[in-house]
């Protein structure tokens, strides 16, 4: 029942602290609670999130929570309310032990910004311990011959509450002999002594049994009791007395395990049983009796465990020494232990992140981490350092924390990930040291755009290629990871003679490969110069670009082209002129041919494949003039046939020929008598062509009447100024102009014309030949070409021959002739007036005549 009640009077008394003694105080930085201790789970403790200026909500967004060093967790926060709360039990006595004030700290981590806050909880004291002795029954042995007034001193009751809870005050039961008196140390502790009020007599009685009682300020009080046995003894005059009244050493805690500490010794003047001195602890918690072992006979003080001076660094122990009758005198050992740097700094990484961005700016805090030491002094001093080589820095913070922060702008391209080692050394001797490794890797951001191997590329394909063959690669390449080193390929759009480049050449956007979309031809353009475009697949993408020039090479793809003579259109072989007069490299035509190819494929060289008289006829090797190898011979055949070849350098070589028609004669009735010699095939179509005959032959007479008008009109005109010159002493009019312009002359003005006609077997298919103005100079022989146009200005028809007059007429009328009506006129037997009528004009024209056209 009375257990009960002071159950119910200690839940009270917890309500009521924590309804009024639970408050908080917000100074120099750091934030104060105060708590009762043996509070339940989840007590309110105070309002952290108001005191740290945040809404409930934000805790948890925040990542806030409790950061210990260590110790056995005591307080959580509640999300929720926002509240710090009790998370166990709380014994003050287990916390603080005797300590005036208790206070138990710890830290609060906001984790975005890597804000410490320092947290401390004041754990008040309440009255749940009862004064308590070490032993329930104490024996004293007093001698019957004691005077009164002596004390015997009684073992103290312990109790762990602090202040007014604490042990106050000692009761004895009553009793006429006996009587207590309490004594207060140095330290606080209060000691009970018995008084001894009347002389003992054992005979009377020989034990005297009595009750001591421990009583706290508590509200309401607790006690503890103990019976204390007073015995009479026979007489025993002199006590035990220490060497030392205190025993000190200072030992370090690294001391072996049964190391001889001290030697306690006391010495007892009475013989016999009455000296002989047993030694023991009067009063000792079992902890002590653990580390220290004391020889109860010869005063040994040794050591049973390892010591260590971060669990305790000082002993005090009290050693009695008592002889056989039961006299009793005490000493006091202090013990002081002694650090030695048998710790290692301890690193605990509170906070880290698994990765950070290549574009952090420097000073940007990575990590947090708490260093300790359990050693003191500088065996506690803790140092830590990270290697120099790496782009971070420590930075101090609060309670031996450390920040981790960038000390310079980072690349992933160069590092990747650090690897870093935090050593934490004390300043022990030796000193002692732990490593901490982090691994920090670093996040890519596209800060590097596609890169290629060189600033420019150059292609070489072959004209001709298949369409949609590759013909080359290109590679950029990214330091850039994932979706940011991924690189695609593109074409510019730019345009080549109209045209866009992608019509000519496409790209694989993920190899870079080139596909030529077109075959290439070297004859209509040579090189094709482009840009490729690689571009990352970062946000915002990068993309640089480099230029490609595609170099078409030529192939022998072209045969040589013969422009003269030009193949006609209606199949007929034009026919070339050659006078029998001809000396040995006389020009008689030229082969001109062309090739759409360039370099070696275009270089041509012509050469004589066939000829119906071997001998006769020379091809120029490089200039393609067809000459005469040899002097004429009246048995040369008229119709001579030559067929040239023109090949070209390439490989393989291409060539191409032309059949040349040379007619051997020196007049033009003997090159008509041959032709008249050929038959004419029949054509239906002959007969439709009657009214354009007669109307060409009109056309003709009519031209032809007009030039004799013109041509008597010239003549008196000449022979009236022949006459005035010879009147005033000029040229003699009995030489004639012959011998002035010549015959290489006349030749000269019959071979400027000397190509413009041909004429063919089939009078039908003969024609006319009009060179092209580009290939003039060609056509014309260079010997000719060199003789100057005045010898034909200067010719005088009055003073030539009527001869020379009538050949130069019969020339000039032929030029008026179109091709299909010499044609028409051959074929319809107009050959035998055209014969009748050259042979009229005199056996001259045979020599330098139309027979050279």
């Amino acid at each position: 029942m009375a257990a009960r009640q002071r159950g119910g009077d200690y839940r009270a008394f917890i309500l009521l602290f924590i309804l009024l003694g639970t408050q908080s105080e917000v100074w120099a930085g750091q934030i104060l609670y105060s708590v009762p201790e043996e509070t339940e789970t989840g007590s309110f403790v105070g309002n952290i999130a108001k005191d740290l200026g945040l809404e409930p909500k934000d805790l948890a967004e925040r990542g806030v929570r409790i950061v210990s060093k260590g110790r056995t967790q005591l307080f959580a926060l509640n999300p929720r309310s926002g509240s710090l709360v009790t998370a166990g039990r709380i014994d003050r006595e287990e916390l603080c032990a005797q300590s005036a004030r208790c206070l138990v700290n710890f830290n609060i981590l906001v984790e975005d910004k890597m804000n410490l806050y320092r947290i401390e909880v004041e754990i008040m004291d309440i009255n749940d311990n009862a004064p308590k002795f070490l032993t329930e029954e104490m024996n004293v042995k007093i001698m019957e011959n004691t005077a009164p007034g002596v004390r015997f001193p009684l073992n103290e009751a312990r109790d762990p509450d602090v202040g007014t809870n604490s042990l106050q005050s000692y009761h004895l039961s009553p009793n006429r002999h006996f009587s207590l008196v309490v004594h207060t140390g140095e330290d606080g502790t209060k000691y009970p002594e018995l008084v001894l009020e009347q002389v003992l007599d054992r005979e009377e009685v020989a034990t005297h049994h009595l009750l001591l009682t421990a009583s706290d300020g508590g509200d309401p009080p607790r006690s503890g009791t103990a019976r204390v046995h007073v015995t009479a003894v026979d007489v025993n005059d002199h006590a035990p007395i220490f060497s030392l009244p205190q025993y000190q050493i200072t030992v370090p805690e690294n001391v072996p395990v049964g190391t001889r500490l001290l030697t306690v010794s006391a010495i007892d003047l009475d013989e016999g049983v009455n000296g002989e001195v047993t030694y023991s602890f009067p009063k000792i918690t079992p902890k002590i009796l653990q580390i220290f072992q004391l020889n109860s006979h010869t005063g040994e003080l040794s050591t049973l465990d390892c010591l260590d001076y971060e669990e305790s660094g000082y002993y005090e122990m009290e050693v009695q020494a008592q002889d056989g009758p039961g006299s009793i005198t005490r000493a006091k050992v202090l013990i002081t232990i002694l650090d030695v740097n048998d710790n290692a700094p301890e690193v605990t990484v509170t906070s880290v992140g698994n990765s950070i961005p290549e574009d952090t700016p420097p000073g940007t805090v990575v990590a947090l981490f708490y260093l300790q030491d359990r050693d003191s002094g500088k065996n506690g001093q803790v140092t830590c350092t990270i290697s120099e080589d790496l782009p971070f820095k420590l930075e101090g913070s609060i309670d031996n924390y450390y920040r981790l922060v960038t000390a310079e702008n980072l690349d992933r391209e160069k590092f990747s990930a650090y690897n870093i080692t935090l050593k934490a050394t004390d300043g022990g001797r030796p000193p002692l040291s732990t490593e901490t490794h982090i691994t920090m890797n670093v996040a890519d951001t596209n800060d590097n755009p596609p890169a290629f191997l060189h600033s420019s590329y150059f292609v070489y394909v072959p004209e001709n290629n298949p369409r949609g063959t590759s013909i080359f690669s290109v590679t950029a390449h990214d330091p850039d990871s994932n979706e940011n080193a991924r690189v695609t390929y593109s074409l510019s759009e730019d345009t080549l003679q109209g045209p866009s480049v992608s019509s000519y050449v496409s790209i694989n956007s993920d190899t870079g490969v080139l596909y030529a979309l077109y075959s290439f031809d070297y004859e209509q353009f040579q090189d094709l110069r482009l840009r490729v475009i690689a571009s990352d697949s970062g946000d915002p993408p990068l993309s640089s670009n480099v230029s490609l020039s595609i170099f078409v090479l030529d192939q022998n793809d072209n045969t040589p082209e013969i422009l003269y003579p030009a193949l006609p259109t209606d199949g007929s072989t034009g026919v070339e002129l050659a006078p029998r007069s001809a000396e040995p490299g006389y020009l008689v035509t030229k082969v001109v041919a062309v090739d759409r190819d360039s370099g070696q494929n275009a270089w041509l060289s012509y050469c004589l494949l066939k000829a119906s008289e071997p001998g006769l006829f020379s091809v120029g090797l490089h200039t393609g003039e067809v000459r005469t190898a040899r002097a004429l011979l009246d048995r040369d055949a008229l119709k001579q046939s030559l067929v040239v070849a023109v090949q070209d350098h390439g490989q393989p070589p291409l060539s191409a020929t032309v059949t040349l028609m040379v007619a051997v004669a020196d007049s033009i009735p003997d090159v008509l008598a041959d032709l008249d010699s050929l038959e004419v095939p029949h054509d239906s179509d002959a007969s439709g062509l009657t009214l354009y005959l007669v109307v060409a032959v009109a056309a003709v007479s009519c031209v032809f009447l007009a030039f004799v008008i013109v041509l008597l009109a010239l003549r008196l005109r000449r022979w009236h100024r022949s006459h005035m010159l010879q009147a005033s002493g000029g040229v003699p009019g009995g030489v004639p102009v012959s011998q002035f312009v010549g015959m290489d002359g006349v030749r000269a003005f019959l071979q400027t014309y000397s190509q413009e006609v041909s004429l063919t077997a089939d009078s039908r298919r003969s024609h006319m030949i009009f060179p092209q103005p580009n290939y003039a100079d060609t056509l014309i022989s260079q010997e000719s070409y060199e003789k100057k146009d005045p010898l034909l200005t200067s010719i005088d028809f009055h003073e030539c021959k009527d001869e020379a007059q009538s050949i130069q007429l019969w020339r000039l009328i032929l030029n008026f002739i179109p091709r299909k009506i010499i044609v028409w006129i051959h074929g319809s037997n107009y050959g035998s007036w055209l014969k009748r009528g050259a042979r009229g004009m005199g056996s001259g024209a045979g020599k330098s005549g139309w027979a050279e056209r």
